[in-house]
């Protein structure tokens, strides 16, 4: 989704500049078109149209004195900067990082020193202003090698504050305060990423458990719901209070205290033989808690918790641990299943 600017020569909406002959134009006003787009980028709506063209915007009416600012060509961190900066005169450098936000694009790699080399070079900034700095969100700290930015670019690499808000008070003495440094991931925070992670998972899962409804019983789609809500929701709520460091044994604990209930279920049912009993409390044991935490693993890229190094490592490690706990509950499952259709139990 474009932006509301406009280029300065030209009069299209939907603005690329590289197609345009000058630096294209940008304000600091919300509308509430960019509303909706937020609310709707939250709910992941046309997940991957939540985005602008990237390249170079003046903010206000800056001359070759004014600062530069880098920022993701997510609409919501384009639009959080540019409305921090009102009354400001400003250069906002849009990285291409395929609509992800800063913060995730910087653990992905996508926000990085390369892109960020990049887009200097291919937008002319160094033409264009007549200081060598580029104020870089805190957040996108991960992703760029500030010494690598200078010696490639000639560009110095400042590192803003954590909050867009915070930038006039920044600007205005020229450095970030240590509470401005501080990054804190409250609940509030972890909350309003649940919305994406949930809709992105709530379709199959509704097919898997009407389909589980007819094949193994209502209780077996309850399991279905339960693991869903639980790794998409209950997961990044309890991020905090869950022990272990690693996000897929942070899942495995929260699938197996969620998958406890489903197998005491299964495992007093008066009417089944006991080797049935005991396989029938083994299926949610080992299915549930490998699905949460394969689902808390979408939530790595967003948090203080995790590093780029640390997840590839625990995504290595765990992956398989996962794949062969599900596998072997979907085997232990369908053999049930076959019994029960043969009238075996």
């Amino acid at each position: 989704m474009s932006s509301d600017c406009s280029c300065s020569s030209c009069s299209c909406q939907s603005v690329d500049s590289k197609s345009c002959s000058e630096v294209a134009q940008t304000d600091s006003t919300i509308t509430y078109a960019n509303r909706i787009d937020h609310v709707l980028a939250r709910w992941g709506y046309k997940r991957s149209e939540h985005r602008i063209s990237p390249g170079l915007y003046k903010l206000g009416n800056p001359n070759a004195d004014s600062p530069g600012f880098a920022s993701a060509n997510y609409t919501l961190s384009f639009d959080i900067l540019r409305s921090s900066l009102k009354r400001h005169d400003a250069y906002i450098l849009v990285l291409d990082t395929k609509g992800i936000n800063v913060w995730c694009a910087a653990g992905k790699g996508t926000f990085g020193t390369d892109e960020l080399i990049h887009q200097i070079e291919a937008t002319g900034l160094a033409n264009i202003v007549s200081h060598r700095k580029i104020v870089v969100p805190q957040l996108g700290a991960p992703g760029v090698s500030a010494p690598e930015v200078q010696r490639r670019s000639g560009f110095r690499v400042e590192y803003g504050p954590v909050r867009a808000k915070d930038l006039p008070e920044y600007l205005k003495t020229g450095k970030a305060t240590p509470e401005m440094r501080r990054v804190e991931f409250s609940t509030y925070d972890r909350l309003v990423l649940t919305p994406v992670e949930l809709v992105q998972t709530i379709l199959p899962g509704l097919i898997a458990a009407v389909a589980l409804w007819f094949l193994a019983g209502p209780l077996a789609a309850v399991a279905v719901i339960t693991t869903i809500v639980t790794g998409t929701i209950l997961f990044p709520v309890l991020l905090p209070i869950i022990p272990t460091k690693d996000f897929s044994t942070k899942g495995l604990i929260l699938g197996l205290v969620a998958a406890i209930p489903f197998a005491a279920s299964y495992a007093s049912v008066p009417t089944l033989p006991y080797w049935t009993q005991i396989a029938g409390a083994l299926v949610p044991l080992l299915i549930i808690p490998p699905v949460v935490s394969y689902l808390g693993l979408n939530f790595t890229g967003s948090t203080t918790y995790t590093s780029r190094t640390g997840v590839k490592k625990e995504i290595f490690k765990y992956v398989p641990v996962m794949v062969t706990l599900s596998a072997l509950g979907i085997i232990i499952g369908v053999a049930l299943g076959v019994f029960r259709i043969m009238g075996m139990i």
